[in-house]
């Protein structure tokens, strides 16, 4: 068990789990970490004038393994965050009674829940309760893959999966996604890492945990092509194949919706302004519905056939309109580049 900025060793999911210091890259120094007995109730030392459970946010990590977990909280931990890596579920409440009584208080705890945990981990949904009902503010953030990805992960590095046993890698892996169905159903934010380096995911984390003064809601516009399949993490889909295609223009195949010339096409064509302020409209009562819910993230994505013309030039518009006082929309075109 890892926990940030706390000292003692560390075990590591393979794939994009891996160090990113060298081997004769000095270790950090960190201070150690408080004892955790004293639970909610315990004897905390010196908590600071105003502190209170409730400005504490607890970021839960979690996914299948082999998908990232450890870049994730070692990004984490470089921005700031206090990370404690494969706590017991039933340790969350003691973490988030010590965090409020810190002296320089712990406003944002992540913590890495796995099936590590092994016996602990099926308690994982009733500790997340227990928070959300003393009013800590807890996210989940998942972290998925493919089969494929995982399975090449796991046989780089030449370690089983924690749950194959005697059978085959791509056994513990199903094992796995039944146990975390839950978890990745309720989860604010999942990332779909199979595509991803550990360079590409560490930014992606900067991204949406990195500022300290975060807008309530982040919001991601996903651009992507029919023809390489839905992402997986889209919370909202949509499909603007309905307009023609610039691939058909001659003079601009070539380019891309980022281009002035597609853009204009694309946007010059009936039904996409129309398009454009009916969907952001229809989008305004739920990105509100999410800030009531203190839900803090969502994926839109649209789609069109190869993700380099319509959905481009569509999601850089969708996002400049979405963006507000407390609203933060940035914009991934997934499949651009890809042909």
């Amino acid at each position: 068990m890892r926990a940030g900025p706390g000292g003692g060793r560390r075990r590591r999911a393979p794939g994009l789990g891996g160090s990113r210091r060298g081997r004769d890259a000095p270790a950090r120094r960190r201070p150690r970490q408080r004892d955790l007995r004293g639970g909610a109730g315990g004897t905390g030392e010196g908590a600071p004038p105003g502190a209170s459970e409730g400005s504490t946010e607890v970021l839960v990590v979690t996914g299948m393994s082999g998908a990232g977990r450890s870049t994730v909280a070692d990004r984490l931990e470089d921005l700031g965050w206090y990370v404690v890596d494969n706590l017991p579920p039933q340790m969350l409440s003691a973490l988030a009674g010590l965090a409020a009584r810190a002296r320089r208080g712990l406003p944002r705890v992540a913590v890495v829940l796995d099936v590590r945990g092994q016996e602990f981990f099926p308690e994982v949904q009733s500790a997340l309760e227990e928070l959300r009902d003393r009013g800590i503010v807890v996210r989940v953030l998942f972290l998925e893959a493919s089969d494929e990805a995982l399975v090449r992960r796991f046989e780089s590095v030449r370690r089983p999966h924690p749950l194959q046993g005697e059978g085959r890698i791509l056994d513990g892996i199903r094992a796995e996604r039944d146990l975390v169905a839950a978890l990745r159903g309720g989860a604010d934010l999942l990332v779909d890492t199979s595509s991803l380096n550990v360079h590409e995911l560490g930014a992606r984390v900067g991204d949406v945990f990195g500022e300290a003064g975060r807008p309530r809601l982040r919001v991601t516009v996903m651009s992507f092509g029919f023809k390489y399949g839905i992402p997986v993490d889209a919370d909202h889909v949509a499909d603007v194949r309905f307009l023609p295609n610039p691939y058909w223009e001659p003079s601009l195949r070539a380019q891309t919706g980022r281009d002035e010339g597609v853009r204009d096409f694309v946007l010059r064509q009936e039904g996409a302004e129309e398009w454009l302020d009916r969907y952001v409209a229809a989008l305004e009562p739920v990105v509100a519905g999410y800030r009531r819910e203190h839900r803090g993230f969502v994926t839109v994505a649209v789609g069109c056939t190869g993700g380099k013309h319509r959905s481009v030039a569509l999601s850089e518009q969708l996002a400049r309109r979405l963006s507000g006082a407390d609203v933060r929309a940035r914009v991934v075109h997934r499949d651009l580049g890809r042909e």
